[in-house]
């Protein structure tokens, strides 16, 4: 075996913290990429990294084409047309959960494998919520295997994740440095027909076992209040003659309640109570939204537990209604646009990070989060408290109007809640005129770059050339539709695999698999690269992981003497296949929440998936390619 050189240590120690860092969430992922991409520099003399080679990875063809992907994956999102497919999915379920899964699973996993799967997770989410209330299905039933194809598409083609487009720049740059001359920057369907047998392969799993292994967390007749458990905390009582509220506009009730007064002046404990809504003559206003003076017979509906309600009704003379009046349908402010949603928080949202009390939803976005969710674990106490992050469901009271701007700006995603629910007779979703321009410009930029006449980074951006000259979506929106964070990950990360290469750091690695062969046979060491990046792609993200393993799988080939586009294939491959954690990829995070899941529900269904696509991929990469 090679000597272990002090660069080589250097190396796999940062490595090693990025680990850390990645899998803790000290800080996010982005930041820690960063850190790592300054510690590289500031350690060139061990890593053999400069200044313009670590800040590379902003330039870098894969990074350039994951923003150009964003941009026309955001573009077709807003031509309806996912939208509209939900509803003729609704429409041809007929109540068949096998056929409503299947409906499913078949678009979102064709969709994933031309745009960005995170949009296309994300505008499913409700319309899946909405069929499975329809249909009397749980939602838990269909939001893992709807990540889950969303996963499995992305291997269909180069463009399908961004993971695809990283090993391709590896694999082209190994070629070109004449590392293994036989490899090059992968073709746009080169890997399809495999990928077109792991899909099937997955699917077949999720209408089958994994159908029956997914569990039904989350009753479909559960209503929001019901879920979140917050029915216990919310209350109504009614404005009084001679309340001290009388004349006082709604809006500075939540200061009284923050810092009250006593009749003689001295300063009060605070009333932990949040004011939700005002209804005068039968019609409800949004507490915060609304600037009206209170008057005698005003119906106020509140958040708080008895203690500090009964204290709120006491102080300000206020009578309580009986608890059981309060249920979901008091809490809206008019028919077909409930106030009362739930949203998720997205892979990017400014929000990730900020307590619940330092995002000030209420007092930036008049919004008052009542209620949290992470997997299965509820919070309905001390949520000011509570740091908001990826995947997390929250339970929030608001207008139409001022949440629009947080889903346009990408921080919230609605899943139930908001609008009307999908039906038979419901009129489909209008197409916006752009349509056709954009669909035109994706099949162009695909055949452009299948067809060789353009790499798929000028490709792409031609692409978005075309969509910003047509005016088919708007630079605002396409800036905001970009998730910086993996652009920032990306960009940190792919130097980190440079130094693994200057520094022999790879080619140990690789020294140490190959021994593996004394007792396993090639196909066998191809299973163990594919069951190793699978793992760590669960753990520390599939980006990372592939920036550091794509050059070991490479060197491994190598130091075997067999083909090294089997083995790149096999990092390509199970870097989609994170399945068994909710932390392993944003779409399984995005239904962590809203499906109620568990942890332990990951593994229980992922597992299986992995085991048997781990099999059926290293074979089929040996058939189709060789050793």
């Amino acid at each position: 075996m090679a000597p272990v050189t002090v660069d080589v240590l250097v190396v796999f120690a940062i490595i090693v913290v990025a680990m850390v860092l990645f899998v803790t969430e000290v800080v996010s992922s982005d930041v820690t990429a960063i850190a790592v991409l300054v510690s590289l520099v500031v350690l060139g003399d061990y890593t053999g990294v400069s200044a313009i080679a670590a800040l590379g990875g902003f330039a870098n063809p894969a990074t350039v084409t994951v923003i150009a992907m964003y941009i026309l994956s955001e573009a077709v999102r807003q031509t309806g047309i996912v939208s509209r497919v939900g509803q003729w999915i609704a429409a041809d379920a007929a109540g068949s959960e096998r056929r409503l899964l299947g409906s499913i699973l078949g678009t979102t996993g064709v969709a994933a494998g031309f745009v960005n799967n995170t949009p296309v997770v994300a505008v499913f989410v409700p319309m899946v919520h909405d069929i499975a209330a329809e249909t009397n299905i749980s939602p838990s039933k269909l939001f893992l295997p709807l990540s889950y194809a969303a996963m499995l598409g992305g291997t269909l083609t180069l463009i399908g994740t961004s993971t695809n487009l990283v090993v391709s720049d590896v694999a082209g740059r190994a070629g070109a440095a004449g590392v293994a001359p036989e490899l090059h920057a992968l073709g746009m369907f080169e890997f399809t027909p495999l990928g077109i047998v792991v899909f099937v392969v997955g699917v077949g799993y999720l209408l089958t076992v994994g159908r029956w292994l997914t569990p039904a967390r989350v009753s479909p007749e559960t209503t929001l209040v019901e879920a979140y458990d917050v029915e216990r905390h919310l209350a109504q009582v009614v404005v009084r003659e001679g309340s001290p509220l009388v004349g006082n506009p709604v809006s500075s009730v939540r200061d009284l309640l923050a810092e009250p007064v006593t009749t003689d002046g001295s300063v009060a404990e605070p009333i932990d109570c949040k004011l939700l809504q005002l209804v005068r003559d039968e019609e409800p206003q949004h507490a915060l939204s609304s600037d009206v003076p209170l008057a005698v017979g005003d119906v106020l509906t509140v958040r708080g537990d008895r203690r500090n309600v009964n204290r709120f009704a006491d102080r300000f003379g206020l009578r309580q209604l009986p608890h059981e009046r309060v249920t979901a349908g008091d809490l809206d402010v008019r028919e077909g646009r409930g106030s009362l949603v739930e949203v998720i928080v997205p892979e990017g949202s400014r929000l990730h990070g900020d307590t619940v009390h330092e995002a000030n939803l209420a007092g930036y976005h008049a919004a008052q989060v009542l209620a949290v969710r992470r997997g299965d674990s509820v919070r309905t106490a001390d949520i000011d408290e509570y740091e908001i992050g990826v995947g997390d469901a929250l339970l929030v009271q608001v207008r139409e109007r001022d949440l629009r701007y947080l889903v346009e700006n990408g921080d919230l995603v609605v899943v139930r809640g908001l609008g009307k629910e999908l039906s038979e007779d419901r009129e489909p979703t209008p197409l916006e005129p752009t349509t056709p321009t954009v669909f035109a410009t994706v099949a162009l930029v695909v055949v452009i770059a299948a067809l060789g006449l353009l790499p798929i980074s000028i490709a792409a951006l031609a692409g978005v050339v075309v969509l910003f000259a047509t005016d088919a979506v708007s630079p605002g929106d396409a800036y905001s539709a970009v998730n910086w964070n993996v652009i920032f990950l990306l960009a940190g990360v792919i130097p980190l695999g440079v130094a693994l290469t200057n520094t022999g750091g790879d080619a140990l690695v690789a020294e140490f698999i190959s021994s593996l062969g004394i007792v396993l046979p090639p196909i066998g060491i191809l299973g163990v690269v594919y069951v190793l990046t699978g793992l760590l792609a669960a753990i520390i993200t599939p980006v990372a992981t592939v920036v550091l393993l794509t050059p070991v799988a490479i060197d491994t080939a190598i130091s075997l003497g067999v083909n090294p586009l089997a083995f790149v294939f096999a990092v390509l491959f199970a870097a989609s296949s994170a399945f068994m954690t909710p932390v392993g990829y944003q779409t399984n995070l995005m239904v962590y929440g809203p499906g109620g899941y568990r942890f332990s529900d990951y593994l229980r269904v992922g597992t299986p998936l992995f085991a048997l696509l781990a099999v059926v991929t290293t074979v089929g990469i040996v058939v189709f390619w060789g050793l």
